[in-house]
């Protein structure tokens, strides 16, 4: 047996007896019913698989490790009731371990309920952000090439600049200011904002413009940065099939707005500050860039531990 199948093994024995002292404890000691018992079975169950994934146990479970499993639910449209009830179920858990001594602290304390929480909107991690825009696509022709390059630039511009489907498809050729590393994009309320671009989407970009767009324009002309054959405009719905193609080997389907939340997402977790997110996201209130503080709260807290003389136990 390999070390990584042995500690898997390890954890496993080790969450089952914790579960099945948990349920003895609420049938015995409790006297709860047998379809309640089970209830409480089911939820605790399900995040055990979820601390698996982490390679944590039950009893090395953090507050963190929580948050990140109720986030997961309201990810995938679990109902705040049932969230609200696998929440309780893990507070009655972390409340018995800490009576038998078993655990020190709980993970679920200051832990606020289901109402209180705002859904972080799904997004991509970032080694699926790589795999996405390091694809190279089968592409026949010179058509084919050109839309290839097209649909790479849109993917980094995506990325770069969290712009929303409707600003993509209306971006205009002379918005791009490539030189100065920008584009001016007009958002909801047709108001303007200025969108800075990394060097891999300038790079991408230049490609584009030298390579694809005269190709795809042919004789015609047309005031918008992305063209379709023939200088046609782009659909929306077009733009859709295009990131959902592009995502199709990380087995989901990703979409423009996850690549929008990814950029916002990544930019947070990495240090940036909500107002700065909020300005490229275009948001014109802060209330709505919020969803993503307790990221930034992550952020905050991981830097004290790191940083501050008095932050560790001595």
């Amino acid at each position: 047996m390999s070390d990584n199948a042995h500690t898997s093994f390890v954890s496993s024995e080790a969450n089952s007896r914790v579960l099945h002292g948990f349920l003895d404890y609420l049938k015995v000691e409790k006297g709860l019913a047998p379809l309640t018992v089970s209830a409480y079975r089911s939820d605790v169950t399900q995040f055990t698989g979820f601390l698996d994934k982490r390679k944590q146990t039950l009893l090395s479970a953090r507050r963190n490790d929580v948050r990140d499993f109720i986030q997961q639910l309201f990810a995938n449209s679990v109902d705040g009731r049932s969230v609200g009830r696998k929440l309780s179920a893990l507070r009655h858990l972390y409340r018995y371990l800490l009576l038998d001594k078993l655990i020190q602290h709980d993970p679920t304390l200051n832990i606020d309920s289901p109402k209180q929480w705002k859904v972080l909107p799904k997004s991509l991690a970032r080694d699926e952000i790589e795999i996405m825009l390091r694809a190279k696509p089968a592409s026949k022709g010179k058509h084919g090439e050109a839309l290839a390059l097209r649909d790479r630039a849109m993917l980094e511009v995506f990325y770069a600049g969290a712009l929303r489907v409707s600003e993509m498809v209306a971006v205009k050729y002379e918005d791009l200011k490539l030189d100065l590393g920008y584009v001016l994009v007009r958002g909801k309320g047709d108001k303007e904002r200025i969108v800075p671009l990394g060097k891999s989407a300038q790079e991408i970009l230049a490609a584009y413009m030298k390579k694809a767009r005269p190709f795809l324009a042919g004789e015609r002309t047309s005031p918008l940065l992305f063209l379709g054959r023939g200088s046609r405009k782009l659909t929306r719905q077009r733009v859709w099939q295009m990131v959902r193609a592009a995502s199709s080997n990380l087995g989901r389907n990703a979409s423009p707005h996850m690549l929008r939340h990814s950029c916002a997402t990544h930019m947070v977790e990495n240090g940036a500050d909500l107002r700065t997110v909020q300005t490229i996201l275009g948001h014109s209130d802060i209330s709505t860039t919020q969803v993503y503080t307790h990221l930034a709260l992550d952020r905050l807290k991981s830097v004290y531990q790191k940083h501050h003389p008095r932050a560790r136990a001595r």
